[in-house]
Order: C-alpha cells, then sequence, then structure tokens
C-alpha cells in the first residue's frame, strides 16, 4: 500500500479525494491536515459521520514527509508552492490541484503572482492525462489543470488541424457554484445566484491564457482565445461550448471517434451534452457538429471530479503504476 496525503482536506475538492481514497485498493489515507488543524475530519465535513473518523493535522512539511508517500495539495495558487519546493527535496511525489504549476514562469507571473520555485517549475508535467499520460507515469509532480481548461481542451485540441487557427477562438464555458469554493462572497450568495445565470471576469479571467498556453504547446499553434465563463444556480458540473472556424471539410463526431478511441474516461455523445450525465462521475462527454466552416464543440465534465480531484487522483494512479481507472467514480448522480 502506498501512503497518501491530503493537504486542504477542509475544501470540496479535499472531500471529493478523501471520497474516492476510502475505496482505493492501492492508497492508503494517512494524513489530512488544514492551515489550522486541530479538529477532526467529520467535524470538517458531517456528511462523512458514521464513515471515518482521522484526525486533523496542522499542515507541516515534516508531517507530510513523515507520513506519505504521495501528497495531493489541495491548497490555493502561491500557498501550493512553498510546500511543494521543500516536499520535492524530500523526495514526496506530489499532486497540485493549484495553479502554482500548471503554467510557463511568463505566463504565471503575468495573471497570477510572483513564482517562489522557479527551480522546479520546468520539471511539472501537466495533469491532462489523454494527453500527458506517459508522462505523468514518470512524473514526481504534476499540475493538475483547471476545470475549464480540462473541458475547452479536451473539446477543442482534436479540431485544431482541421480549423483556421488564425480566426479567434470563442468559448462559452457555464460552472456550478461549487466551482467557486467554500469562501463566501456576494456573487455566491444564494440569493444572488438562485434563478440567475450572469458571466463573471469575461475575457480576462485567468484560465483564459493556460487554455491559449496549452494549445501552442500540444499543437505549436499561436490561437487568439476568448473565453467568457458564467456562474449558474446548480452545485456541480460544467457545461462548456468551443465557437472555432473549419479550414478543411470534416465529419466533426467521426474525428472525435477516432481521436478518443483508446481513452475509456471520453464518451462521445451523438447529441448535445449536459452536465446532468457527467455528475459525480470522471468522464468527459463531448459532441461537435459543423454548420458550412462554423464549429460547435460542447463537453460536459464535474468540475469537481473531472476538473480537479479525480483528474489528480488518475495522475497519482500513473505515477505509482496503477491502471488510471482504480478507485475513480463512474456512475452519475441520477436522477
Amino acid at each position: 500500500m502506498i501512503r497518501v496525503g491530503i493537504v486542504g482536506a477542509s475544501g470540496y475538492t479535499g472531500l471529493e479525494l478523501i471520497k474516492m481514497l476510502l475505496n482505493h485498493s492501492g492508497f492508503e489515507l494517512k494524513y489530512l491536515a488544514t492551515t489550522t488543524g486541530d479538529t477532526v475530519v467529520e467535524t470538517l465535513h458531517p456528511s462523512l459521520v458514521g464513515v471515518i473518523t482521522h484526525p486533523i493535522e496542522k499542515a507541516t512539511v515534516p508531517g507530510v514527509a513523515d507520513s506519505c508517500d504521495l501528497v495531493f495539495l489541495a491548497l490555493p495558487h502561491k500557498a501550493s508552492m512553498g510546500f511543494a519546493r521543500e516536499l520535492i527535496e524530500l523526495g514526496i511525489k506530489i499532486v497540485d490541484l493549484s495553479a502554482d504549476y500548471r503554467l510557463e514562469l511568463d505566463t504565471y507571473e503575468k495573471h497570477y503572482c510572483p513564482h517562489e520555485d522557479k527551480e522546479h517549475l520546468d520539471s511539472a508535467t501537466y495533469g491532462l492525462i489523454e494527453y500527458y499520460r506517459e508522462e505523468i507515469k514518470g512524473s514526481s509532480l504534476v499540475a493538475g489543470p483547471g476545470c475549464y481548461p480540462t473541458a475547452t481542451l479536451l473539446g477543442i485540441l482534436p479540431f485544431i488541424p482541421y480549423i483556421d487557427t488564425t480566426a479567434p477562438l470563442f468559448v462559452d464555458a457555464k460552472s456550478g457554484v461549487s466551482g467557486a469554493g467554500k469562501k463566501l462572497s456576494d456573487s455566491t450568495h444564494f440569493v444572488n445566484v438562485n434563478d440567475n445565470i450572469f458571466a463573471y471576469n469575461a475575457l480576462k479571467h485567468r484560465h483564459q491564457p493556460e487554455i491559449a498556453e496549452k494549445i501552442r504547446k500540444i499543437h505549436g499553434v499561436e490561437m487568439s482565445v476568448n473565453f467568457v465563463p458564467h456562474l449558474i444556480p446548480a452545485t456541480r458540473g460544467e457545461l462548456v461550448s468551443v465557437y472555432a472556424t473549419l479550414k478543411d471539410d470534416i465529419d466533426p463526431l467521426e474525428i472525435l471517434k477516432d481521436h478518443y478511441a483508446d481513452d475509456r474516461f471520453i464518451r462521445i455523445r451523438e447529441n448535445p451534452v449536459d452536465i446532468k450525465s457527467t455528475a459525480g462521475t470522471h468522464f468527459c462527454d463531448i459532441y461537435a457538429a459543423k454548420n458550412g466552416n462554423g464549429l460547435f464543440i460542447n463537453a460536459a465534465i464535474d468540475n469537481l471530479l473531472r476538473g480537479a480531484s479525480s483528474q489528480a487522483l488518475v495522475a497519482a494512479n500513473l505515477m505509482c503504476g496503477y491502471d488510471e481507472g482504480l478507485g475513480i467514480p463512474v456512475i452519475p448522480y441520477m436522477p
């Protein structure tokens, strides 16, 4: 058994990791921590009463190193790099769910803050499983993609060879409120969210440069990405619609089926997708259609799972030599 821990166990992504690790046959959950500690997991997450009892430690590098072979860092940006920098030197494998190791240095510092671990930034592997599977297997530091980039990239990347990359790419994305985390704000207040839908950070969201950078790194082309996220009155789920201009006459669904033929967690749909069918699972459902040279791509994921925690667990599976589907949820929350 491989000993694992979670730093940042109080958040939604931490809870999802706990739930999956409880049923994982290859990982033993040995360490749960927050920045304050001094409680137990069932106090943080009352839904786990009668399921698990476990102390919540105050997060420290020695605590992780003494208890874990691999750790999930479910922390905000900037907080993760401080832990990761020291843990890497101690030989602990890391899956980081923050933005701290996702981006090239210039991109990160332009959109986040000064980076405090430049030494290890280039050694991190981007955790988009279908495109970096082999690299993840040999990595000791994996950077989990953002939820919006996950759905967007899984939808658009198969089509980059067939679209006009000089034309702007438009991404219309909608997410449940859990994507904003537990922290209270005016925009996530029930009265504001209920019976409402609105865009936020339009054309200036931090995930916009992440999408553009990964298109460039994977396909070698620069694209103008126009990204507009929306908050919808749902707890979980994410729906992304991408609009592009074709340069070739293709059958979009056949492109998707051929491209993802060997990827068990990508489901190609014959009709536009919905968030309910992926809620509670690691699946990404994708549909695509064209009208003349106009291409429409539609992708749905669970923002907390495929967009964060289950994608992190798949990365950990690969890093530790396990089958990528071990412990990964596949049954949706239906109806």
